[in-house]
């Protein structure tokens, strides 16, 4: 367990840089959009990232890593974004987003030591494509919830879904690193 906590850090922190990054390049223009625009982000990289497992032929010249990423830079924005709300307008300083990243990465990565703890790490025996697959039916269930305007009758919410793929994500990376 100990070294899954190292190795989600280091990817967490491969993740925060991009954000960071590209908070300075484009400040939190990110905050006017609203969950399903976020979702079909994550979606759109989810299946690039089946595309790239399946096909033999790449036209674009970035692999799994980067969409992996993505997924989860979009999953902890859309975790943002349920807590503050949408904004009409940029409203963030990189400062301010780098918080409130924290914060959900924190939240997140206890929910995965917690998972961990009951699971004994069956994660590390599966497959990416099976994380890739999982992804995208966390997606699939959000845009359901999402389609029902938030509301379930027995399953666990839209957070806890971006949560799980963010730790499906942090896994694949951690694999694709090994």
């Amino acid at each position: 367990m100990q070294d899954t906590s190292k190795q989600y850090d280091a990817v967490i922190d491969t993740c925060k840089g991009l954000f960071i990054k590209k908070m300075s390049d484009y400040g939190s223009a990110w905050r006017i959009l609203r969950l399903p625009s976020l979702t079909d982000q994550i979606f759109i990289k989810a299946q690039r990232i089946r595309g790239l497992q399946e096909n033999d032929v790449r036209k674009v010249d970035e692999g799994e890593v980067s969409e992996f990423i993505g997924i989860i830079n979009y999953s902890i924005m859309a975790l943002i974004q349920l807590e503050k709300g949408v904004a009409e307008q940029p409203d963030l300083s990189t400062e301010e987003a780098a918080k409130l990243y924290e914060k959900q990465v924190a939240i997140t990565k206890k929910l995965m030591e917690d998972k961990n703890h009951d699971y004994g790490e069956a994660w590390r025996d599966m497959r990416v494509s099976s994380l890739t697959d999982l992804i995208l039916q966390k997606l699939l269930r959000v845009k359901q919830i999402e389609d029902n305007k938030g509301k379930t009758l027995v399953s666990e919410g839209i957070d806890a879904n971006y949560q799980d793929m963010i730790n499906y994500a942090v896994f694949a990376l951690i694999h694709l690193n090994e």
